[in-house]
C-alpha cells in the first residue's frame, strides 16, 4: 500500500509528509484576519500527471491527523472510526492504516484542504520530511474519494417511496 521513495525520487501525489509549514487565517480582532504559519502533516493531492509533467506551482494538500490524537480529543469517537472511517464511508475523511514506523493510523481531512508552493515540498523532500508515498491504487482511491466529497450532488429532498 506504501512506497519509500528516495530523496532523489520526484513529487507526486499520495506523497505523505511530515511537519511541513502551511499558513492559515486566524481572526485576531473582530475586523481583522491575519496569517499564521504551523507545521503539519499532509498528503499531495494534485494528480501526478500535473506535478510529473511540471505544470503546477502550486500544490493541493490536506491534512492527516493521528487517530489516537483525534480519539483522546473528542474530535471522532472510536467505534466511527473503526465502522464507518476505515470502511471509507464518511465523505471529507479518508483513513490511512497505520506503516510499521512511519505512518501511525490516520484520517485525512479532505474539509482542511491547503495550497502550498511546489518549492516549499521540494525543500521538505530534501529534508527527509517526506515519510511515504501512497502506491497505486490506494493513491487513484484517495483520489477518487477526495473527488467524490466535492462533487456530491445535494438533493432538495429525499425522492418519495412507497410504504
Amino acid at each position: 500500500m506504501y512506497e519509500i521513495p528516495g530523496k532523489d525520487i520526484g513529487l507526486t501525489q499520495g506523497d505523505i509528509f511530515a511537519e511541513c509549514p502551511i499558513v492559515d487565517w486566524i481572526r485576531s480582532t473582530s475586523d481583522v484576519w491575519e496569517p499564521q504559519q504551523y507545521t503539519q502533516n499532509l498528503i499531495v493531492l494534485t494528480q501526478a500527471c500535473d506535478l510529473g509533467n511540471q505544470k503546477v506551482g502550486r500544490v493541493q494538500v490536506a491534512i492527516v491527523h493521528d487517530v489516537k490524537q483525534l480519539v483522546a480529543t473528542n474530535v471522532v469517537r472510536a467505534t466511527t472510526v473503526k465502522d464507518q472511517i476505515r470502511t471509507h464511508r464518511v465523505y471529507g475523511l479518508y483513513f490511512l492504516p497505520e506503516f510499521a514506523n512511519y505512518l501511525p493510523e490516520s484520517i485525512v481531512d479532505f474539509r482542511d484542504v491547503h495550497t502550498v508552493p511546489r518549492e516549499l515540498l521540494e525543500e521538505c523532500i530534501g529534508k527527509g520530511r517526506r515519510l511515504i508515498r501512497l502506491a497505486t491504487p490506494y493513491r487513484e482511491h484517495l483520489a477518487q474519494h477526495f473527488a467524490v466529497t466535492f462533487s456530491r450532488i445535494a438533493l432538495p429532498e429525499p425522492y418519495e417511496t412507497k410504504p
